[in-house]
């Protein structure tokens, strides 16, 4: 490693993900080997990569996007620590792409040291082999409660410091307002050695004439010696998904259908849905009234599959779908969302939450799951019956994805096989294996174990008939973004050794 370039966020959600993805692009442009890492990320969106081992394993869907728009392969180093919540006060260890039970029962204080020494072990890794490491952070770097275990913000800079030049930036959401106070704050709390790799400021989100900032800038600057970089304009339509929001608003054209995304309170993988998002009328929906007038139904996964539903029999949004279903609607369930779908669940160990035996599912098809460790972890292409031709794929609204095929990904406990009564087989694994299934009173339901269909280009067209965005052009629209408002010349010195 020659270089690394660290972004810190003044709070969450500031936007440390997109510009890190953003100069991962740009800095591949330069034809420099880039990779990216965050010692430590938190989310239930999450992707299946290459393990130390060959084997797959996980980590955050924002490393992920970074490594492709850094055009190498993603791998667990990349995110060596992953906490995916289970409730508000308890997550799943995913240490280097696999589930640490142990360490999950640990207090956080009481891990921290055994965290941090796996992912300096990915980061030396990583810097053996690049060039270029963007280094996210994580939440803010100035969090004074947390400093003597914060690893991913402080332990990060002081490793990165050690193998070569680090320099930071940190970035502020300024359409929150008081991103001022928030830059000089996290500047005065920053440890005092961490200070000089502190090489400018940006803010983020901003809406208006940048022209009324001034004086603030060089008042800022006068106070902490640290220059504003540049002004990010914001930007709704980036095409790449939040690392941590829901999407609480109805989003997307007012043309195509009109899809309603059951948002219950353990969903995951989430982050799927984004380029959907940009090609027809989507919502999140938590209520049953809301679910009037809609065309599709989608259930996401889940990170606690029995607890999402009883959520969902709480609210009557059962009912709803039901109905839905019966007037030979769509519905589609995905990887938790099919097991949903199925007529039981079963959990004697307690894989999924409480252990249970025997648990209804919506009855919408003849499945039966059962949840036993340990996780399924696969990537790799599968496809819609038929192989050839599309003569055997059932009519109905599904009937447009017959032959095709793309790249997916499965993160799962459960174990869902065809009941007596049978179901449809309609999607397949490399090996053959049905990893999805329709039914319906005319083909409307269909459930698939296997994540991704709307990242898919093609599976998209095929359903909307209309071409989308790909992942490419938004790395690039990034990249192009930091070149226009921090400048070549300011990325470049960031960038050099």
């Amino acid at each position: 490693m020659k270089t690394a370039l660290m972004v810190w966020g003044a709070s969450s959600g500031a936007g440390k993900s997109l510009l890190a993805t953003a100069l991962c692009r740009w800095a591949a442009r330069q034809g420099l080997r880039v990779a990216p890492f965050k010692a430590q990320n938190m989310s239930n969106n999450a992707r299946v990569v290459p393990g130390l081992d060959g084997a797959p394993g996980e980590i955050g869907s924002a490393q992920y996007f970074q490594a492709l728009a850094a055009r190498v392969p993603p791998h667990v180093d990349m995110n060596p620590v992953l906490l995916k919540p289970e409730r508000d006060t308890a997550s799943q260890v995913v240490v280097q792409g696999r589930v640490d039970a142990a360490l999950s029962r640990l207090p956080w204080r009481e891990r921290s040291a055994r965290l941090s020494a796996a992912a300096r072990q990915s980061f030396d890794r990583l810097a053996e082999r690049f060039d270029v490491i963007v280094i996210e952070g994580a939440g803010s770097p100035a969090e004074i409660n947390l400093a003597p275990q914060d690893y991913v913000n402080l332990g990060t800079a002081r490793w990165a410091r050690e193998r070569g030049v680090c320099r930071a930036l940190l970035v502020a959401d300024i359409d929150r307002g008081g991103a001022f106070a928030h830059l000089h704050g996290t500047w005065a709390l920053l440890p005092e050695d961490l200070r000089p790799l502190l090489a400018g400021f940006v803010f983020n989100k901003f809406r208006g004439d940048a022209a009324l900032l001034a004086p603030g800038p060089a008042q800022l600057q006068a106070l902490t010696g640290v220059p504003l970089l540049g002004v990010l304009p914001m930007q709704r339509d980036h095409g790449l998904p939040e690392e941590d929001g829901l999407y609480t608003a109805q989003a997307g054209p007012a043309f195509g259908p009109r899809i309603a995304i059951v948002a219950a309170p353990h969903i995951s993988n989430l982050d799927e849905f984004q380029p959907l998002m940009a090609a027809a009328s989507v919502r999140w929906v938590r209520r049953a009234d809301e679910l009037e007038g809609v065309d599709w139904i989608v259930l996401p996964g889940s990170k606690q599959t029995s607890g999402d539903l009883a959520w969902l029999r709480a609210q009557g949004l059962d009912a709803a779908i039901v109905a839905h279903s019966q007037a030979g609607r769509p519905v589609l369930g995905i990887c938790g969302g099919l097991q949903m779908l199925g007529q039981r669940l079963a959990d004697p160990d307690g894989v999924d939450g409480e252990a249970f035996e025997h648990l209804p599912g919506l009855g919408l098809l003849p499945l039966a799951t059962q949840y036993a460790a340990p996780k399924r972890l696969r990537a790799g292409p599968v496809g819609f019956a038929p192989r050839l031709g599309a003569a055997d794929f059932p009519p109905g609204p599904w009937q447009a994805l017959a032959g095709v095929q793309w790249p997916g990904y499965e993160i799962r406990c459960g174990r869902t096989t065809a009941t007596p009564a049978g179901a449809l087989p309609a999607l397949f694994d490399a090996e053959g294996a049905p990893v999805g299934w329709c039914g319906g009173p005319s083909h409307n339901v269909l459930g698939i174990a296997t994540h991704g269909l709307f990242e898919d280009a093609a599976s998209l067209r095929a359903l909307l008939g209309q071409p989308v965005r790909t992942l490419d052009q938004s790395f690039d629209g990034l990249a192009d973004l930091i070149d226009e408002h921090l400048g070549a010349a300011t990325l470049r010195a960031l960038l050099q050794a």
